[in-house]
């Protein structure tokens, strides 16, 4: 295999040009970087991670915790989209990631501070996982960069989608629509659940909506089956709703099933709205009315605070950052103003 050395008689440049140029540095132009860049490619030469991680103190590696209740893995809609974003992005900036081992069956499994110290991880991103699990409590308390997706710990970065006024803004909608028979089947406890509902209170009690206790039902995220019972417990009240939430788009399948299988109409007879704007959702007949989270952001925000916090500790600050949805008004909710 080539050495930098090598690759320095090949161009005619030092051997610290060399390095410089295949670690981006700026003070190297760009027409001998790139020249340097193919020569390099050219001779077969990778980079020792050992040695680079001995000079550096890095080695250029992100753990990522992700397990999903659900188990629908990297198929979830919503997170596969948020982890590919910021997979790319980490990977822009030189990073490899690896996700950390969560399966609790494994005779030989570590603990995720355990497993994150043994791949030498640079920092972690967490997303999607039991964040009570006292394993979980361990990592963000260590001296490993964290960011979580989702969640807010006390004195750790947290990229967060703007769910208070993605339901404000749906809501708004909805009501303006003429619906003031609104119920919201929403998802189970978590921080996302608890910024949802309490900006449907909210948000109703300001547009002058009374909402029964009888509207409000809970069912996990992503559960199209939960979805299904909770829709027919809706449209069995004596006076039904002429609109339902759902906790997401994938949930809300379940809902649309069980009011077609009574024979009625989307939206003539009852409307419906998720949440998330998954593609699936987009290619309903109708059209889902859902807000749509954005993932590509939420990813590239998380790669980029974490390698911040990686690479500058000291002027990184740490902060909840906040990504604004977008309101897909779809065909799924008749205007009966």
């Amino acid at each position: 295999m080539a050495s930098l050395k090598d690759i320095s008689k090949a161009c005619g440049v030092s051997v610290a040009t060399v390095s410089k140029a295949l670690n981006n540095h700026t003070d190297i132009g760009e027409e001998t970087k790139a020249h340097i860049k193919k020569v390099a490619k050219e001779m077969g030469y990778s980079p020792n991670l050992s040695a680079r991680a001995l000079k550096t103190s890095k080695t250029y590696g992100i753990g990522v915790l992700f397990a999903d209740d659900s188990r629908s893995g990297l198929t979830h809609d919503y997170f596969s989209g948020v982890l590919d974003s910021f997979k790319r992005t980490a990977e822009e900036s030189g990073y490899d990631i690896t996700f950390i081992n969560s399966c609790k069956n494994r005779p030989d499994r570590m603990s995720y501070l355990e497993h994150s110290r043994y791949r030498g991880f640079d920092g972690v991103v967490l997303a999607c996982i039991d964040f009570d699990n006292p394993e979980v409590a361990e990592l963000v308390q260590s001296n490993i960069p964290v960011v979580t997706i989702d969640y807010v710990f006390n004195n750790r970065i947290a990229v967060m989608s703007d769910n208070v006024t993605g339901m404000r803004t749906l809501l708004e909608y909805v009501y303006s629509m003429g619906h003031r028979r609104i119920a919201y089947i929403h998802g189970a406890p978590s921080a996302v659940t608890t910024s949802r509902v309490s900006s449907f209170y909210r948000t109703a009690e300001t547009l002058g909506i009374m909402t029964p206790d009888e509207y409000i039902k809970e069912t996990a995220y992503r559960d199209a089956n939960g979805a299904y019972r909770m829709t027919n417990e809706l449209l069995d009240l004596p006076i039904p709703p002429t609109c339902i939430f759902y906790p997401d788009d994938f949930a809300a399948f379940g809902g649309i099933n069980a009011i077609r299988e009574r024979k009625l109409r989307i939206p003539e007879d009852i409307s419906v709205a998720g949440y998330d704007g998954i593609r699936a959702a987009r290619n309903l007949e109708p059209q889902l009315t859902t807000v749509q989270q954005d993932t590509e952001q939420i990813g590239c925000k998380a790669a980029k605070a974490l390698i911040d916090l990686i690479e500058r500790p000291r002027t990184t600050i740490i902060e909840q950052i906040v990504v604004p949805g977008n309101l897909i008004k779809g065909k799924s909710v008749a205007d009966i103003s």
